[in-house]
């Protein structure tokens, strides 16, 4: 792992300055400069609209009721996106282009998520879910979850939280 960032931290900044100057050489400096730029405010833009539709489908599954698992990772590698394509270089825009368009980014997301290991277990395997100080009789069977709940609507105001036996052993 450290010497996977220290690969990232010293190797891709020499590589993106010798690629800056191949692509100097031949478009020429001012026109490197200007593409450098161009690819920052039109990603910049793109992640904004990416991002914001990439939102509206998180929200309308849980509107749904089901899990965003792959929205949400390709919200992370929008972010990646958006903080690729600032960074100066043409090899940091490579991969937050492929990390913006949703034909690329899609199947990444996929990948990605097949690789987690998202695991929920339930009581019979020792998870017990803790409400307050004892146990709830949430159970899990399959997509259904079972529970009870009780619904309290009561407000209670700050000088009515003690009652008659608590003031009188003030």
């Amino acid at each position: 792992m450290i010497f996977a960032l220290l690969g990232i931290f010293i190797l891709l900044p020499i590589l993106e300055i010798a690629l800056m100057i191949h692509v100097g050489a031949v478009l020429g400096t001012w026109n490197t400069v200007a593409l450098i730029i161009l690819t920052t405010i039109l990603g910049g833009s793109l992640v904004r609209s990416q991002g914001i539709e990439n939102l509206k489908r998180v929200r309308s599954k849980l509107d749904h009721g089901e899990l965003p698992g792959s929205e949400i990772i390709q919200s992370m590698m929008l972010a990646i996106a958006g903080v690729m394509l600032f960074l100066p270089g043409f090899i940091t825009d490579f991969v937050g282009i492929l990390f913006l368009t949703p034909f690329t980014r899609k199947p990444i997301a996929r990948f990605m998520l097949s690789k987690m290991k998202v695991q929920m277990v339930n009581r019979q395997s020792g998870f017990h879910y803790q409400q307050g100080f004892g146990q709830s009789d949430f159970k899990q069977d399959g997509d259904v979850f079972e529970g009870d709940f009780e619904r309290k609507t009561d407000k209670v105001k700050p000088d009515h939280r003690l009652d008659d036996k608590d003031e009188n052993h003030k």
